[in-house]
């Protein structure tokens, strides 16, 4: 568990990134900054720490050794000795720099932060913060005058509103650190220069995760294998996908055999499940676990890419919350179109 309702913002310093690509300039502060304001300090603090959930966590990384991934190298200088915070910050800044040479990067201000007082897990640990602001915002400021009002306007930034940000926690440092990770405002490959590669982060490997991976497993089997397999219809399809999503939702932990029982039933499909779970964790790079506890947050996240749809050309849309034997699939000789029966006791 996560709390930073105690932290304390120790260092601060902010650089412009720009775009390589687009020979955009970095541009460099001299020195660290000082919040003498203990509102304006406290408004820091809120829009850079009130954006993240916590429940999806993740570690540095590098194919080779982790010493290789700048983040953790710079990150590690800092935590070895702070008076490296502002010399690591422009290695930082370059490193960023380096990375934002897609053109639909956007251009804004980086900022490093040094935190302390940060509970992770019941202990106090300190945090490095990195975070990027591409969005501007105007603001109208009325003003009184001698014996009126006046507007004018003024640009800055929401702190409702954190485009891109990781804080970097001092502990868990032979896995990569313990990190956190937010990018409310990118799409393709821009939102993944953030977070592959900038800061090359992978999943940690936790409760969410496994829970995330299992149902990511169960969805693709179902959606995809099952009816090339066994030529299954959709209505049949979804109606797997809700047990699915039942089963994780009421069981407290996952257990492959016991999900493959209830969920899946048959003998046949389930050897072809857990054939399908050996090819999907090679061709997605994924360790599924057999065991686990289920994390509920990770439940309600994925919960929306189990579709209980049946789109009908482009007439109809049927939703399947309930029993699958209330419905029924045909083929109208006369036609040759196809078709679906419903039951229902009662019309709304």
């Amino acid at each position: 568990m996560i709390d930073l309702s105690a932290v304390n913002l120790n260092q601060l310093v902010i650089h412009r990134v720009g775009n390589k690509s687009e020979a955009q300039e970095i541009r460099f502060s001299k020195s660290t900054i000082r919040l003498k304001d203990s509102l304006i300090k406290e408004l820091v603090v809120k829009y850079f720490t009130s954006h993240f959930s916590f429940s999806e966590l993740y570690h540095l990384a590098h194919d080779g050794k982790i010493d290789l991934n700048e983040v953790f190298t710079y990150s590690s200088e800092i935590f070895n000795d702070k008076q490296e915070f502002y010399n690591q910050s422009i290695n930082l800044a370059k490193h960023l720099y380096d990375q934002s040479s897609h053109p639909k990067v956007k251009g804004g201000e980086f900022y490093i932060t040094y935190f302390t007082g940060c509970r992770v897990d019941g202990e106090n640990v300190d945090a490095i913060g990195l975070f990027k602001s591409e969005s501007r915002e105007t603001y109208l400021k009325v003003y009184p005058t001698d014996d009126n009002f006046e507007i004018d306007y003024e640009d800055g930034i929401n702190i409702n509103k954190l485009d891109k940000g990781a804080i970097i926690f001092n502990t868990e440092k032979e896995e990569g650190y313990l990190v956190a990770i937010i990018d409310t405002v990118s799409k393709g490959y821009e939102a993944q220069y953030w977070k592959d590669d900038f800061l090359h982060v992978r999943s940690r490997e936790d409760e969410y995760n496994h829970t995330k991976n299992a149902m990511n497993l169960c969805k693709n089997f179902v959606t995809e294998c099952l009816p090339e397999e066994f030529d299954v219809i959709k209505a049949d399809q979804v109606d797997i996908l809700n047990r699915s999503m039942k089963f994780f939702k009421e069981k407290e932990k996952f257990n492959l055999n016991e999900f493959s029982d209830e969920v899946i039933g048959q003998p046949e499909m389930i050897d072809s499940f857990k054939t399908y779970k050996r090819q999907y964790q090679s061709d997605h790079q994924v360790e599924v676990e057999d065991d686990f506890e289920i994390s509920a947050p990770a439940v309600k996240k994925q919960n929306r890419f189990f579709k209980s749809i049946i789109k009908l050309d482009k007439n109809f849309h049927i939703y399947i919350h309930g029993s699958r034997q209330m419905i029924e699939k045909g083929k109208d000789e006369t036609t040759g179109m196809n078709y679906y029966k419903l039951f229902f006791k009662d019309e709304t």
